[in-house]
């Protein structure tokens, strides 16, 4: 079995590995090690919890120069706050005995804070798609001297919209360049890219989009609704020793804020919520409580699912069932990390049994049902989304319930009926005069005066 001895690699960056106690790399390490130091362009595939920060970072730090000038020559890529942070951190481990100059730029922040630290000078950029960009567009940042690009999680890129971002700034990139990308799926948006973009690509795959981690026990649900899900996962997480780290995953923020309203009564002081409304300070507070343990409960949402590195997490709970089956894919990635054993439970509902075939079938494996626990009560209260909708069946406009009057609607007297139409002189002279009936009458006011 390969170990880091065998890998060409500097003196600072050897005591730097051992200090943080690896040995032997991850397949996807060994794999992109020698490519990405041949200075191909490359596009690794491989699942979350795999190291792939340390694929990339290890090959791009061992072959980046000592420099003074304030352009940065390394620019990596990621799709969320979280995960700049996360990079960077694992940056400052990997240079404990270099000098190397990394620099985190994300949305969400003072972007004039960001200009005055980018123009002090980097050696690295860590950054996500859409306030690099704004910075670049406001030429506080040069991308001149960059020779290493690396886009991680490209494919959440794309899902969140930032394709037109990494495009415009792969075209203010120097030409000679070296291209790596990482991502858990190869889908033809991907591909365009690499046509477009990249030269002579080597891959490099360690897994099957949808291979379950054979160290993650699954096993699944079916519930009625939602309220009948949160009555289940407050009976599960009664059992704190089982469930000592535990991070919930639903699908949209709206969810999360009802499922965080229900536990926080019960769990107050055990649970933390994060998603992409929330500002930074708390996304960042709350990561930081949950990884340190003082919480022992996280909701997010699928944006955070690739975006979280967080160790010891004894249990996945997927409380809704991701409608994309890859989302579960890296969902339960976030367990079972460094071949370490790991649990995941999926909620499902009736009208959610279609999305479960759909990941049984992406893995080839039938998730086990567990019975519902009879002393579970099933809530009778639905959320807006599961009521019925009630429609008229000859009156295909939908009323808004903005338009709909209140309980103290009621019409306006007569009185109050009344208008400002202007001066009353003007009205009795009108009235009085009434009015040609052409422009040619002149005698019309007269004979009718007459009359």
């Amino acid at each position: 079995m390969q170990s880091f001895d065998d890998f060409k690699i500097g003196t600072p960056l050897r005591n730097a590995i051992a200090d943080m106690g690896f040995t032997q790399p991850t397949p996807i390490q060994s794999k992109a090690f020698p490519v990405i130091m041949s200075g191909k362009d490359m596009i690794g595939i491989a699942q979350t919890g795999t190291g792939k920060t340390f694929a990339y970072m290890l090959p791009v730090l061992n072959t980046l120069p000592y420099s003074e000038d304030i352009h940065p020559k390394a620019l990596v890529i990621v799709p969320t706050r979280e995960l700049v942070l996360q990079v960077v951190e694992e940056i400052e481990k990997f240079t404990k005995y270099k000098n190397v100059r990394t620099l985190a730029v994300y949305g969400g922040t003072n972007i004039n804070t960001q200009k005055m630290a980018v123009m002090q000078g980097a050696d690295i950029i860590v950054a996500t798609p859409g306030r690099l960009y704004d910075l670049v567009l406001s030429r506080a940042l040069q991308l001149k001297m960059i020779k290493k690009l690396v886009i991680d999680e490209v494919d959440v890129m794309l899902d969140l919209g930032f394709r037109f971002q990494l495009t415009n700034i792969m075209d203010l990139l120097p030409k000679k360049r070296q291209n790596i990308m990482f991502s858990a799926t190869m889908t033809s948006e991907i591909e365009s890219l690499i046509t477009n973009f990249f030269k002579d690509t080597q891959k490099v795959s360690v897994a099957l989009s949808g291979t379950p981690l054979e160290n993650i026990t699954q096993s699944c649900y079916e519930v009625p609704n939602f309220y009948t899900k949160a009555n289940l996962l407050v009976d599960l997480l009664q059992d704190a020793e089982v469930f000592h780290k535990v991070l919930v995953f639903v699908s949209n923020k709206k969810s999360a804020d009802r499922l965080f309203a229900v536990l926080e009564d019960i769990y107050s002081e055990e649970i933390c919520l994060i998603h992409s409304n929330k500002t930074q300070n708390y996304r960042i507070r709350s990561i930081r409580q949950f990884d340190e343990g003082k919480n022992r409960i996280l909701v997010t949402t699928d944006v955070m699912a690739r975006g979280l590195d967080l160790e010891e997490i004894s249990h996945v709970i997927n409380f809704d069932t991701p409608s994309f089956p890859e989302n579960y894919i890296h969902r339960i990635g976030r367990t079972g990390r460094a071949e370490k054993k790991g649990n995941a439970l999926l909620f499902y509902t009736p009208k959610e049994a279609e999305d479960k075939e759909a990941i049984e079938s992406l893995m080839d494996f039938s998730i086990p049902n567990i019975p519902f626990p009879e002393h579970v009560e099933i809530s009778e209260k639905k959320t807006p989304e599961e009521k019925p909708k009630v429609m008229e069946p000859n009156n295909p406009i939908k009323i808004k319930d903005e338009d709909i009057p209140g309980a103290s609607f009621h019409e306006k007297s007569e009185k109050n009926k009344k208008t400002n139409q202007g001066g009353s002189y003007k009205r009795t002279i009108e009235k009085k005069y009434k009015k040609r009936k052409t422009k040619g009458d002149k005698n019309y006011n007269k004979r009718n005066k007459r009359k």
